[in-house]
């Protein structure tokens, strides 16, 4: 597994000023075999220093990045286990495919011939152009099969289906999802969808301001908060009357008589606690992933500025 301990990552602010920024602060995770682990987070959360992090790429400022067992950073054989597509593919722009491959083959000796031939044909990727003249799908389609063609144990997917269409998503998924089956291989992935973190993933981290906000199983996650609607009769719940009964409210609002509220607990919790009110109407349903997303950042005032400007 890949663990992560208590990993924090800080930066000068300006060159050559002594104050440094907290990119990720303190945070714990693990990340299992033959999983698929989705990480989200608000922009400029940390999502890609942490990713960089668990390539070798930087050291930690404090903590520690383990790949089955061994410190990631300035560990050949630990790196050789993960390969990384980032964000960018501007590196790539004097490469042809036959450049790209061979790249790849000097660095990763499990590389596959037949893996690479194979989904790029399958994707009609062009073979004698060079990338420079790909589209940002093409470029994003090609470093992908890259990925799979190396057959790590581990594949880091940064914003890895940016610049796809909605078809040429499904497709790359099904391929990634395909070739990690194959060999049980994990594969963690950033997106800004949560949507597609949802559908893809099994688990999943949030993090804000380089705080981890939590990491679980994505259907634990989900179970953890609820929507509640009630009504009271005679009277009109009160957040401060639903805080009494032990319920820990994330967002609450009242149209005419009935209040609904976002809470943290179980649907079958949240009920149980509002019973002792003896409300004339009581349902709750689970939230999406999506949902627990939005209300954990605007709990914490992200965007909140941007909001009250307007």
């Amino acid at each position: 597994m890949i663990e992560i301990k208590d990993v924090t990552m800080r930066f000068d602010k300006n060159k050559g000023d002594k104050e440094r920024f907290t990119a990720v602060d303190h945070v714990s995770i693990e990340i299992p075999d033959s999983c698929i682990y989705g990480f989200l987070g608000s922009n400029g959360a940390g999502k890609s220093t942490l990713m960089r992090l668990m390539c070798g790429v930087y050291p930690c400022s404090e903590g520690s990045i383990k790949i089955d067992g061994r410190e990631v950073f300035n560990d050949p054989e630990a790196k050789g286990k993960i390969f990384f597509v980032n964000d960018e593919t501007i590196q790539y722009s004097t490469y042809t495919l036959k450049d790209l491959k061979n790249y790849y083959k000097s660095y990763y000796p499990e590389f596959s011939d037949e893996v690479f031939d194979r989904l790029t044909a399958k994707l009609s990727l062009p073979q004698n152009k060079r990338m420079s003249q790909f589209s940002k799908g093409m470029k994003r389609q090609a470093v992908v099969v890259a990925a799979l063609s190396c057959k790590t144990k581990y594949i880091m997917l940064d914003e890895a289906f940016d610049g796809l269409d909605p078809a040429m998503r499904k497709i790359i998924k099904t391929m990634i999802v395909d070739e990690l089956m194959d060999r049980n291989a994990a594969m963690i992935v950033s997106s800004h969808n949560v949507a597609e973190i949802n559908e893809l993933c099994d688990r999943a981290m949030l993090i804000h301001q380089g705080h981890l906000i939590f990491a679980n199983e994505i259907d634990e996650i989900k179970s953890s908060f609820c929507k509640v609607q009630t009504a009271l009769s005679g009277k009109v719940m009160t957040k401060e009357m639903a805080e009494q009964a032990g319920l820990n409210i994330m967002q609450f609002s009242t149209m005419g008589s009935v209040a609904q509220m976002i809470a943290r607990g179980s649907a079958d919790e949240c009920i149980a606690k509002l019973r002792s009110l003896s409300p004339i109407l009581l349902e709750a349903v689970p939230l999406t992933l999506e949902e627990i997303f939005i209300y954990e950042l605007e709990v914490r005032g992200y965007g909140a500025d941007i909001l009250k400007e307007d």
